[in-house]
């Protein structure tokens, strides 16, 4: 695979003047373009430091509200749903008003609503402040991408900068479990979210200070019904998925959650394909690697993020580790991302995106593979290697997986772009814990579910590395 399988054509018609305009002004200086990136790297690594950290503190958060493995997974999964649910309309909204101000606004509530988390005096209040955290996570990680190909308009350099603002996100990903295991253990668990003040107030002040606004697209409507199609489907989806692992899956609540799913996705695509500004425009699934991209984006987040879920609650339930120690078992398969997120961009130079895409899903699989016999007794440094070769197959296929995608698209609809990968992307998340957290939620059977959840992994990793070696060669 050559460096040109990134090139991929245009799409024509009125958007291509929008185009045509935003890449008409100065580019940014590179300290600016720098420091821009600082503060995208920022937005997504907040983002992302409360998908461990969170993880970590679910045994500490059980024990303090109640509740089982149901309502830990509600606690991940109404962050996840909200994500998934609102970020092609922020996405939207970014190209609409500008990418820069909906960036500062979902800083901004992204700080409040981690304090609301913090103050929580009950499940359903932390899970409704976890929804709100969901809501600016979504407004932050498009619009960080959309004024990221703002700043670095030239191919190669958006690849490395991806592969940096990706690092970032890595490096929240690796600090999430030890920094919240230590705090856990010497503050409480409340203390998880008050890490995020000092990175809120850093990222809205580089924001402010140093990014340039993207060209406003004010004609770009808000699909509101869509919006609202696109909740009931996923929410609705979830509640089965995390229900039926405690009610039975013949349960009539259950039934009827799969049943409102099939209708709601229905009458989702039904609004999509007829109205003249969708929330998420059918047409861009025309282009091939723009529709593989997003499909794997999804399958590769069941596995990661639903195991990440399952082996949060296996150290804790299972090994009996503390919130540090499990902090710190998590700690070399988050940083073997770090590096591998910076080297991805210069193999995918080399050897072209798709198969560098293909070679981390294969990685995956293969670290998902090796770790079947796992057992409750089995030691943690049996298991360690397979572990960060799951992370570092995730580290190699992020970045060339989000600079292809944007690559697809003209820069116009580049906020749209990242908006429908990373809700695929948290779509693959709900769906991974609320599937694998049934598997193991049942009385008697964890183990059986940490299996499952290993041979569906494996199985969706391989998935993902066929489909985009096929497309990427055709």
């Amino acid at each position: 695979m050559r460096n040109a399988d990134l090139n991929f054509r245009p799409l024509s018609g009125p958007d291509a003047a929008v185009h045509s305009v935003a890449g008409a002004g100065p580019a940014p200086s590179k300290y600016a373009a720098a420091l821009t990136l600082a503060a995208m790297s920022l937005g997504y690594g907040v983002v992302q430091l409360d998908v461990t950290i969170v993880n970590t503190a679910l045994n500490a958060v059980g024990i303090s509200l109640g509740g089982g493995v149901t309502e830990l997974q509600w606690v991940v999964s109404a962050y996840t749903i909200a994500f998934a649910a609102f970020i092609l309309t922020a996405g939207a909204l970014g190209d609409r008003i500008g990418a820069k101000r909906v960036f500062m606004a979902g800083f901004a509530i992204f700080t409040a609503a981690s304090v609301g988390c913090a103050l929580a005096a009950n499940a359903a209040i932390l899970i409704m402040m976890r929804c709100v955290q969901g809501l600016a996570a979504a407004i932050l990680v498009p619009n960080s991408l959309a004024l990221l190909s703002h700043a670095y308009p030239e191919e190669k350099a958006r690849g490395r900068a991806v592969g940096i603002w990706a690092a970032g996100a890595s490096l929240a990903l690796t600090a999430g479990p030890f920094v919240g295991g230590a705090l856990i253990t010497l503050v409480g668990w409340r203390s998880i979210f008050l890490v995020n003040l000092p990175i809120g107030l850093a990222g809205l002040w580089l924001a402010w200070s140093f990014a340039d606004e993207t060209t406003r697209t004010p004609e770009r409507e808000i699909d509101l019904p869509g919006q609202i199609a696109a909740i009931a489907t996923l929410g609705s989806l979830a509640g089965a998925i995390i229900e039926g692992g405690s009610l039975g899956w013949d349960h009539s609540l259950v039934i009827a959650g799969f049943v409102a799913f099939a209708a709601f996705a229905v009458l989702f695509v039904w609004r999509e394909a007829r109205t003249k500004q969708p929330m998420l425009p059918l047409a861009l699934f025309g282009n091939r690697m723009f529709a593989l991209t997003s499909l794997i984006g999804l399958l590769v987040n069941v596995a990661i993020y639903g195991l990440i879920f399952v082996l949060s609650l296996y150290f804790q339930q299972i090994n009996g580790l503390s919130a540090f120690a499990t902090g710190l078992a998590f700690v070399p398969m988050m940083g073997a991302v770090l590096p591998v997120n910076l080297i991805a961009p210069l193999l995918a130079e080399r050897i072209g995106a798709s198969a560098t895409i293909a070679a981390g899903a294969s990685l995956s699989a293969a670290g998902c593979v090796a770790m079947l016999g796992i057992a409750a007794d089995t030691s943690y440094w049996s298991i360690c290697l397979q572990l960060i070769a799951l992370s570092t197959g995730l580290g190699l296929l992020v970045p060339p997986l989000t600079s292809t995608l944007l690559g697809s698209v003209e820069k116009s609809r580049s906020g749209i772009a990242a908006g429908v990968l990373n809700a695929t992307r948290q779509t693959g998340s709900v769906l991974g814990v609320a599937l694998f957290g049934s598997l193991v939620g049942r009385s008697g059977t964890f183990m059986n579910g940490v299996h499952a959840s290993l041979l569906i992994s494996a199985g969706v990793l391989l998935a993902a590395a066929a489909a985009i070696w096929w497309g990427g060669r055709r």
